[in-house]
């Protein structure tokens, strides 16, 4: 890696937005560190993008369900002498069912991966970003966290909310030293996500209008924090969305949520 290359770390590289924040970011130039579980896609992805763009890919197969993945990755960057100015923490799924229906250990799983980690990436690598005056940390987030929970996906909704409160605050402790941090809130957005968690037949009968492709909402993301917007959510309609969901008494926001989610959720007991 040359001194004058960017250096940005996307976890949950392997597909949707996550890959698309890769493709994004070596056409700008940036070196990458690519984080999932799962290696060959990413070998496959780094070699592609390295041919396309000249730049190097680091590859780092990571389960960040592993309470000690975050250190460990740490630790390897460190001992390859990588420095991370950009640091997307994109990893992520959806645990469908009430919280009751499904064992702790997922519970603790997704709570881990979608809260935990990213958390401790942060805290391990704003450091590094704060000493040398520059840097970019974009945490994935979800129209999701502005909307009223629904049964079905209990801690979804509760996780991105979090990640969304703590991007505000790590925006504000880290402005004056020259680190952006953005929490991205895209909507209904094309990648497996909706495939994994068996709901792709209901969602294919949302209206078009609805989407977004994973590269556009990739590119918004990037302007965003570059910009230095604290929150960002992708897309004219779900903006709509924030704002109505904003201006409902709570109590009808909720109800008009529960009603709607039926159409893309399955509701396990």
């Amino acid at each position: 890696m040359t001194a004058t290359r960017t250096l940005s770390l996307v976890t949950g590289a392997s597909a949707g937005i996550g890959e698309a924040f890769a493709r994004a970011l070596a056409a700008r130039g940036h070196d990458l560190v690519l984080v999932a579980r799962r290696e060959e896609r990413l070998q496959a992805l780094a070699d592609e993008l390295q041919r396309a763009h000249g730049n190097r890919c680091h590859v780092m197969a990571a389960d960040l369900s592993d309470p000690q993945a975050p250190a460990v990755l740490c630790d390897e960057l460190q001992s390859r002498n990588l420095q991370v100015d950009w640091l997307i923490n994109n990893a992520g799924y959806g645990l469908p069912g009430t919280l009751v229906a499904n064992p702790w250990p997922a519970h603790a799983d997704f709570i881990q991966v979608m809260m935990t980690a990213p958390t401790e990436l942060a805290w391990r690598l704003l450091p590094g970003m704060r000493e040398r005056g520059q840097g970019r940390v974009i945490n994935v987030a979800s129209l999701a966290g502005f909307v009223p929970g629904t049964a079905g996906h209990s801690l979804y909704a509760a996780s991105k909310a979090y990640l969304i409160k703590l991007s505000q605050s790590l925006a504000l402790e880290n402005r004056d030293g020259g680190v952006h941090v953005s929490a991205l809130c895209p909507g209904f957005t094309w990648s497996e996500f909706h495939d994994v968690t068996g709901t792709r037949q209901k969602m294919n009968a949302m209206p078009g209008f609805m989407w977004l492709t994973a590269a556009e909402v990739a590119r918004q993301g990037i302007d965003a924090v570059e910009r230095g917007a604290v929150v960002y959510v992708p897309g004219r309609v779900n903006r709509t969305i924030k704002a109505i969901t904003e201006w409902l008494p709570d109590r009808l926001a909720l109800w008009l949520s529960h009603r709607q989610s039926g159409r893309y959720r399955n509701h396990h007991d």
